[in-house]
């Protein structure tokens, strides 16, 4: 289970440097005919087209295919997809502070091996700050991870 999800981490990051939320594919034809369409099946399949077709970079470089060319870049694009995908599993294994989809979210936010106990104890002590409420959103989680992170002397070069 955990290389399957993996796989699709590194598509989202492959595909990632054009993305922009709420689009876990960024733009392109692929983007265009899978538009509207969920789940993690349609996704791939988006990405893959876009990435196959070079329909991404054409598109972000004419503005064409669903792609500006003024288009914002965001971080943790595959990290902030993971977490939207397992909200509920990623905030069960952070409030432990151990798991397969907290290992999965620090290795989508490239926290180097050396760096992952740290990363799964500072989440488990801010689990209340990271995840104030039942109603947080995969943004809010990312962004409240972030400054958590940034207020930690060994984890504040992984601050977005």
């Amino acid at each position: 289970m955990k290389k399957i999800i993996l796989s699709a981490l590194v598509g989202v990051m492959y595909a990632g440097s054009a993305v922009a939320a709420p689009n876990n594919v960024g733009c392109g034809w692929g983007s265009q005919i899978f538009e509207g369409k969920k789940g993690m099946f349609n996704e791939i399949m988006a990405i893959t087209t876009n990435h196959t077709s070079g329909s991404q970079s054409f598109g972000i470089t004419t503005g064409t295919a669903g792609c500006a060319k003024d288009g914002v870049i965001q971080q943790y694009a595959a990290a902030d997809a993971f977490i939207t995908a397992n909200m509920d599993k990623v905030a069960y294994d952070m409030s432990v502070g151990k798991g397969e989809a907290l290992d999965t979210l620090a290795t989508a936010m490239g926290i180097k091996e050396a760096d992952k106990s740290r990363f799964f104890a500072v989440s488990k002590a801010n689990f209340d700050m990271i995840y104030p409420s039942d109603s947080v959103s995969a943004a809010e989680v990312m962004d409240n991870l972030g400054v958590v992170l940034a207020t930690d002397e060994k984890l504040s070069k992984y601050a977005a």
